[in-house]
């Protein structure tokens, strides 16, 4: 997206609705799934969109399967080139399989082992970095100039925003098959492409629905963000247990969408992250990686009060995006244990 200045690329429910034809039987419409031991727990009526049993585990794959198959015969060709530490890898590259174009990923030399391994078997070839002293996106332009290839953003891209919306629709229209209006939806935000497609179809098909982004505590650059009025990042600080969710900054792209369509943004700690994956593997048979829980870890932390009991609002209902499962197994264990 270098060169087009944000205030010109917008990205409307029409583009969210072609991506739904795109993916239709590419995509997994994934389940939207209700536990009374959860609605019990938290004192209201919850739905978890388990976007964990998407292909590669996560949400990504929408998005990258939409900018992928629009690119033409000669593109297809040159192949494409993405940066991630995991599930856009792995999105881009099982996109590029099912497309028969050639795929290369870098990726952080620390990035889960389950994520890497994953990349590779989808046939991308990887390229490792040191994060503390290369920069991925460097490496990425630099192979993209040689390669002639494409460079697909992570979040940052129009298609890529439009894909990840069409988890939006699926939402509204399943709650809409239970006869259930929404009235909050929380889900995980990192660089925000997947909370700015949701919000992209929602406040157009469910304009009532409050929307909450939740990140990190220590990675809350969207929260500072709506409060400052402009993009800022968070100041340099630990490692977050949600790999996934540390972005430095919201998206040029994303932040625009974002300022103009949330409610607000939650922060969780890693106590309470480790703590909702316990809680969705006990409770619910669920396998969520940490980036991917972190909406489920704020309402379970209290950090978003319902307003009211499933028997005294049968039909409102709060919306928890799970974002993916692609946890590394030897921390899984570790988590479960602790």
């Amino acid at each position: 997206m270098s060169g087009i200045e944000p205030q010109t690329v917008a990205v409307g429910i029409d583009d969210v609705t072609a991506a739904a034809r795109r993916l239709e039987d590419i995509a997994v419409r994934t389940p939207l799934l209700e536990s009374p031991a959860l609605n019990a727990r938290v004192g209201g009526r919850v739905f978890l969109k388990a976007e964990t049993l998407q292909r590669v585990g996560a949400f990504k794959f929408r998005g990258a399967y939409n900018r992928l198959s629009q690119l033409d015969a000669e593109a297809r060709t040159r192949g494409v080139v993405a940066f991630s530490s995991g599930n856009h890898a792995q999105g881009v590259a099982l996109a590029a399989r099912a497309l028969g174009m050639p795929a290369l990923i870098v990726m952080p030399s620390d990035a889960p082992r389950v994520k890497l391994e994953a990349t590779r078997s989808y046939g991308a070839e990887v390229r490792l970095y040191d994060r503390a002293r290369e920069s991925r996106e460097a490496i990425a332009a630099e192979i993209a100039k040689e390669r002639g290839a494409v460079v697909v953003p992570a979040f940052d891209d129009p298609d890529v925003i439009a894909g990840q919306g069409t988890v939006g629709l699926e939402i509204v229209a399943q709650t809409r098959e239970l006869g259930v209006r929404i009235d909050r939806l929380l889900c995980p935000v990192g660089g925000g492409g997947l909370l700015a497609g949701i919000a992209v179809a929602m406040t157009t098909l469910a304009p009532g629905a409050r929307l909450f982004g939740v990140e990190p505590e220590a990675f809350d650059d969207t929260r500072r963000s709506l409060e400052a009025g402009t993009r800022v990042g968070a100041p340099p600080g630990p490692r977050s247990l949600c790999d996934a969710l540390e972005s430095p900054m919201p998206g040029e792209l994303t932040f625009p969408i974002l300022k103009r369509r949330l409610a607000g943004v939650l922060t969780v700690d890693d106590d309470a992250v480790a703590e909702a994956m316990r809680y969705a593997f006990r409770e619910l048979k669920l396998v969520v990686e940490p980036g991917g829980v972190a909406a489920l870890a704020a309402l379970l932390a209290g950090k978003a009060a319902l307003d009211a009991a499933p028997e005294t609002a049968p039909d409102s209902a709060t919306v928890v995006v799970l974002s993916g499962g692609n946890v590394d197994p030897e921390l899984f264990a570790r988590i479960l244990t602790r």
